[in-house]
């Protein structure tokens, strides 16, 4: 078998395409896995609503992304073959665009783990800081056709109720996958997010608390 028969073959395989698809047969539907579940902490719990009410009232906004991410797809690289080149897998997809999933778990992740309030919609309640998420890269790159990571690109920026640019970072993050299918990109996708998230809402608490202090001066 030469090099470019074999690399069509891997393609395939890696794509899930077959020279005799099954009819009727759907794709299959991923979500972010929950690697370490979500938790309240300690002293939120001990003293509950009143806590949270401390807190800021932060109107998270939907994560956006370019077009060629703004799709159910799961996209992946083979970069021993043309790291330029993007595809994705034909019978798997996530239940829903990258950014929609991670807009929602950051907004799990404030309301469950910090005492500041997430503000669904701002005509009910005036929120006093917006949180904006530009996804830039989200996708599986292959070193060889059985070694696999995952790489996740954000930049956040925290803007005041007037509309003042207050704080900016990018986070990045990596993860191998355990198999080198739809399935392991998953994993290791939920796992780099998850610990991007965390990253977020530490970074979130860190400028807030700047705020704070530099109001009390």
């Amino acid at each position: 078998m030469n090099k470019s028969v074999a690399i069509i073959l891997g393609i395939l395989l890696l794509s899930g395409c077959t020279l005799f698809p099954k009819p009727g047969k759907g794709p299959a539907l991923y979500n972010f896995v929950d690697i370490v579940g979500s938790h309240i902490p300690e002293q939120a719990q001990q003293s509950g609503l009143e806590t949270r009410k401390n807190g800021k009232k932060i109107l998270v906004a939907q994560v956006i992304a370019p077009l060629w991410l703004d799709t159910q797809a799961i996209h992946y690289r083979l970069a021993y073959h043309n790291a330029s080149q993007a595809y994705t897998y034909a019978d798997s997809r996530w239940t829903a665009p990258p950014a929609f999933l991670l807009t929602q778990q950051i907004k799990q992740k404030i309301a469950a783990d910090t005492a500041h309030l997430v503000i669904q919609d701002s005509n009910v309640a005036k929120a006093e800081f917006e949180l904006h998420i530009e996804l830039e890269d989200f996708f599986q790159n292959f070193e060889t056709l059985t070694d696999s990571h995952v790489w996740v690109r954000f930049r956040a920026s925290l803007i005041n109720n007037k509309h003042r640019l207050i704080a900016q970072k990018s986070f990045n993050a990596s993860q191998s996958s355990p198999t080198a299918n739809a399935a392991g990109a998953v994993k290791a996708f939920s796992i780099t997010s998850d610990q991007l998230t965390d990253d977020l809402v530490r970074w979130l608490n860190d400028e807030l608390e700047n705020i704070q202090r530099t109001i009390v001066l």
